[in-house]
């Protein structure tokens, strides 16, 4: 029986993406019940169990578990989603198998922030701007989201800062220092009140670098603030600031990998290497936006946010020397209604967004770091949008209907003003045609504390600016969108008098003209279409107390006991037709995916204070190329947090320590897939240390 009816003809699954990895604060006492993660990604603000959907979560204090200097291992702990540093500060976004097209940054998947569109109308997203301290929620939608974000095939990310709780006023001050040259420095200051609350923070981040040519500083700066005149109206204003400057050390192949991981690409007279030609990225962006929530009724509200942002970016490629300025705008507005249907709840939402950007996009031969003769300018304006609309329907008996689909629309227009190879430009138009994406889900609510559902979804992924237009000047007008149909089942909750929570699933993409990368000589990632791709996968992530004293204070931050949480991901990915030329790729591993991933650990904490974070993950090889001749080896890392958190009156100090890699285990995480050469490896850092406190008041 093929597997879309096997999972549709099943009620029970196993999704088990246990959103609550996330150490919640709720979880303290055996005699208090566990709280329930609230999903806002379907704009209703419903329990996770009673969404019919895989969806994952962390909070704040799952990220300070692990080494802020870096989003890579919180976010990892998380099954089918996958972060990755190609370069320090470089990151690589994959959910359910997008790496195959992202060689850098994030493809295929939609990134919120603070409600506002955090992923450029082009369609790709600069993760590298955030800070991990900055961040106070992250919750991933796994696979097309299909309705309220659109209709990417690979899932959507809503990011949020960190707010102050209300009544709540304090400041903060911490330091972290650290092997390879690492020094971190972060000072923030809050306020909540009844009616009104603001936030404000700095970071900055400096770091020598792991491998040559690996250095980083980057320095960010937020300020949130949020006013509720009246019980009808809310108000939100975010900022966003960041300087960042990190370099590029390239790839290197198999015997230079092995021979020495910190060596940066070498180069010859002819052909000069990263350090050389002082490979590196060099930006300075601001975002800003704010959002205004109106409720008519208690039933009836409206949600609009609007946002404009601005970059300036500086980067000297192995070849190329690229000056760009980027100017974007837009917004969303969200209607939610809710009303009775039968006698029964019905919850109906609808919207529409809408994104545009400039680009001045100069592009110069690199002169060892400076820019050379112009090879080619180019203007490029880019307009997409979409209206969505979504339906929850509770039914008798445990049973919730959902329903919803988007409408999208997406256009580039690329004015090349000047060509050294072309003199007089030319202008080049693309339109993708609208499309249409439904999302069909139903759940059924088996315990009060167990529910399991299934769902059919589609997505739409045209290719991003970046995709059509390769930094080698080349323009490629004939790539075609990403088009998917996905089928899961799934069933997550709490056993064991709710000690134990589980969320398992399974599910089965299936994606049309599938967007692959390879490189060319020079380093530049060149984009094409494959027939189809089939993932089919598996996902399951639990976690449970080991031991809890009996007299806790229930309201205690850091709940005194043990407990331990694992995840862990199967991706049967392959290509189903794939014929590039003579050569036939049909029935080879998906380039860049790993079959078996797994992240575990343990949560110990004390009454005095005194708490210890080991944490493994594993990844199993994986192919480089789409011949499937080249493989990285699977590798098992070792990290542990421990450190000591005490409050006397209004002070509260943390001191902590850790090591990263403990086993000094050679692997390469941000893997260059396709590249020319056999330049395939992007060396990760080896043994590391780091230390450091934080002091606060409130």
């Amino acid at each position: 029986m093929p597997f879309r009816y096997l999972i549709l003809g099943l009620n029970l699954g196993l999704s088990l993406r246990l959103s609550a990895q996330t150490r919640p604060v709720a979880d303290t006492v055996r005699s208090v019940k566990l709280a329930d993660a609230t999903v806002v990604g379907y704009g209703q603000q419903l329990p996770l169990r009673r969404t019919a959907a895989a969806v994952g979560v962390l909070d704040a204090r799952v990220i300070e578990g692990f080494n802020q200097a870096s989003l890579t291992q919180a976010v990892n702990t998380l099954p089918g989603v996958r972060l990755e540093e190609r370069a320090t500060a470089s990151y690589r976004l994959s959910v359910r198998g997008s790496t195959l097209r992202s060689p850098f940054g994030v493809r295929n998947v939609k990134v919120y922030y603070n409600d506002l569109p955090f992923t450029e109308a082009s369609g790709s997203t600069p993760l590298n701007l955030l800070d991990p301290a900055t961040i106070g929620r992250l919750e991933v939608i796994k696979g097309p989201a299909a309705s309220v974000y659109g209709a990417g095939t690979g899932g959507a990310v809503l990011l949020s800062t960190r707010r102050p709780a209300p009544g709540q006023t304090g400041a903060q001050a911490g330091f972290t220092v650290g092997s390879f040259g690492l020094r971190r420095y972060s000072v923030a200051a809050e306020s909540g009140g009844a009616h009104s609350s603001w936030r404000a923070q700095y970071v900055r981040q400096d770091l020598d670098g792991y491998r040559q040519q690996s250095a980083l500083r980057r320095e960010t700066a937020i300020l949130d603030g949020e006013l509720n005149p009246s019980d009808k109206q809310t108000f939100s204003l975010h900022l966003l600031y960041t300087d960042l400057d990190y370099q590029l050390p390239g790839g290197l192949t198999r015997p230079q990998f092995e021979q020495d991981p910190r060596q940066a690409r070498p180069g010859t007279a002819a052909a000069p290497g990263t350090v050389a030609q002082r490979a590196a990225y060099r930006s300075r962006t601001v975002l800003l936006g704010g959002s205004h929530e109106y409720r008519f009724t208690p039933r009836f509200s409206n949600k609009t946010t609007v946002y404009t942002s601005g970059s300036i970016v500086r980067t000297p490629y192995l070849v190329d020397f690229e000056r760009n300025a980027l100017l974007g705008l837009g917004g969303r507005s969200v209607f939610n209604y809710q009303t009775m249907l039968a006698g029964r709840v019905l919850r109906l939402a609808a919207g529409v967004e809408l994104q545009s950007s400039f680009e001045s996009a100069r592009n110069y031969t690199n002169q060892a770091g400076t820019p050379g003769p112009l090879r080619y300018d180019d203007e490029i304006q880019t307009g997409t949008g979409f209206g969505f609309a979504q339906a929850d329907w509770e039914l008798p008996a445990g049973w919730l209907l959902t329903a919803g689909a988007s409408y999208n629309r997406l256009a580039y227009r690329i004015n090349r003003v000047a060509d050294a190879t072309q003199p007089g430009g030319y202008r080049l138009t693309r339109e993708f045609r609208p499309e249409v994406s439904p999302r069909l889900a139903v759940l059924k609510e088996i315990t009060p504390n167990v529910s399991a559902y299934a769902s059919v979804s589609t997505g739409f992924s045209p290719p991003t600016e970046e995709e059509i237009r390769p930094s080698d000047g080349s323009l490629n007008p004939d790539l075609q969108a990403e088009r998917g149909i996905s089928y899961e089942l799934g069933t997550r909750g709490q056993l064991l008098g709710q000690r134990l929570r589980f969320d398992v699933a399974i599910y089965d993409l299936e994606l049309r003209n599938t967007i692959v990368t390879r490189s060319n000589a020079q380093g530049t990632a060149l984009f094409y279409n494959t027939g189809a791709t089939r993932q089919l996968g598996a996902e399951a992530a639990v976690s449970g107390w080991l031991w809890q004293p009996h007299a806790v204070d229930a309201s205690a931050t850091n709940a005194p006991g043990l407990r331990a949480w694992a995840s862990y991901a199967y991706n049967h990915y392959r290509f189903r037709t794939y014929q590039p030329g003579d050569t036939d790729y049909s029935g080879n591993r998906l380039t860049g995916t790993a079959p078996h991933t797994l992240s575990a650990g343990l949560d110990f904490n004390t009454a005095p204070g005194f708490y210890l974070n080991p944490a493994l993950a594993h990844q199993a090889r994986l192919p480089l190329n789409d011949a499937n001749t080249a493989y990285a080896a699977g590798y098992w890392t070792f990290a542990t947090r421990a450190g000591w958190r005490h409050t006397l009156h209004h002070l509260t100090l943390d001191v902590f320590a850790g090591i990263e890699n403990a086993t000094d285990r050679r692997y390469s995480l941000g893997n260059d897939l396709n590249a020319f050469g056999g330049r395939y490896f992007q060396p990760a850092p080896g043994r590391n240390y780091y230390g450091g406190l934080s002091l606060g008041w409130r």
